[in-house]
Order: C-alpha cells, then structure tokens, then sequence
C-alpha cells in the first residue's frame, strides 16, 4: 500500500498476512491479529511511516504511528515499523511488547521491501535505511512489536 490506512487496518487477520504500508495508521492497527509466527509461515505487517512529497521523494511522517493500540491483544504475527528515531513507546501498546528487531527479522521482510521498492520505488537503501542523510543498519531504523502472552497480560 502506498499510502496510509485508516482506523482498525487488519482487525482479526488471521493465516499469513503480508503487508507492506508505506505510509502510517490512524489507530488499532493489527487489533487481535493472529497470524501465528511470522519465521514459521504466519503472517506480519511492515509500517514504513512515509509519504510522498511534491519532488518525487518519499519523506517520513512526523510519527510512523501517531495513534494507540498498537497490536492491541494480537496472539500472534509481528510488526516491523520503521522508527529511526524510537517515537513508538509502550504507552501505544496494548498487549503487544517492543522486542529486538534481528537479522532474522531482517531476512524475513527483505524481499517484501524489494518487492515494494519495484512496485512503488521506495528504495531500500535511499529512501528506509537512510535517515538524515546517513545510511544506517537495519536494526537502527526498524524495531519489532510482538504480541504478549495470555499469562503476561494477567
């Protein structure tokens, strides 16, 4: 998807989900997502927190998720949104957790970005790795959000 979803994108997605949202949400994404592991055949959301701008460049929206309920009571999948700058806090969560974001991680939603960059010509390297003009590692751009165990939540 190019550009933003609206309220509640993903509610109750269930089997092996993959999407790419190039620009943000308003609220509740992947609210009861239960897509099981995303490294065994289940399903994630990529978030890339951009739009485009008037000179044919993609720019990142002041928060890649501005609303609340981030993987609100998800059992399973992930979300991988790009963060450079860690503005998604745990106060948005709502049985999710901020985890590691690992070169597994990075193995997995590769190709989908590749795919995206033929697609939409969001490079990978210009436009999702670099920020403020420097190239950083994956890890330093993305990070993870994994749901949190019926026995964590209680």
């Amino acid at each position: 998807m190019l550009g933003n979803a609206a309220g509640r994108p993903l509610i109750n997605a269930v089997g092996r989900p993959r999407v790419v949202i190039n620009g943000t949400c308003l609220d509740y994404l992947a609210e009861s997502f239960m897509a099981g592991d995303p490294h065994n055949g289940g399903g994630f959301v990529v978030v890339n927190g951009l739009k485009p701008s008037f000179d044919g460049k993609f720019i990142e929206h002041e928060y890649p998720y501005p609303g609340g309920n981030l993987f609100s009571l998800a059992s399973g999948g992930a979300i991988f949104i790009r963060d450079p700058y860690r503005k998604v806090s745990r106060d948005q969560l709502n049985g999710g957790r901020l985890a590691d974001f690992t070169r597994k991680d990075w193995d997995l939603v590769l190709p989908h970005l590749e795919e995206n960059e033929r697609l939409f010509g969001i490079s990978v390297a210009r436009d999702l790795l670099t920020v403020a003009d420097k190239h950083l590692e994956p890890p330093q751009v993305y990070r993870k959000i994994e749901p949190i165990s019926l026995q964590e939540l209680a």
